[in-house]
């Protein structure tokens, strides 16, 4: 992972509800997300459904450092949540981590 020439950290994080907990994880979700979004060092935290995939969820988010993106993920709040999380989710948290790169082409 690396960050970028500004030193932003984008992640994006892709998660599917095991069957039948697709309300009770969007549900989730959504009560996690505003907290995160107050966590130091983000610049963005959006959670999304996928269109046309019922408990398919994205979650894309932009922080100003490494640093503050692995403050988020050590935080004592985060710790209470993952257990929750992992009991509404098929997978792993970090099967549906992707860090972006981002680029610009040349105008």
């Amino acid at each position: 992972m690396t960050t970028t020439s500004n030193h932003y950290v984008t992640v994006l994080w892709e998660a599917r509800a095991k069957a039948g907990k697709e309300a009770a994880m969007k549900e989730f979700m959504t009560a996690a997300v505003t907290a995160s979004r107050h966590d130091t060092g983000n610049i963005d935290y959006d959670a999304h459904q996928v269109e046309g995939e019922p408990g398919t969820f994205v979650i894309f988010e932009r922080w100003e450092s490494r640093e503050a993106l692995d403050g988020h993920l050590h935080a004592p709040r985060m710790q209470e949540l993952v257990p929750q999380l992992l009991e509404l989710m098929d997978g792993t948290i970090e099967d549906g981590i992707r860090f972006l790169q981002p680029f610009r082409p040349a105008q």
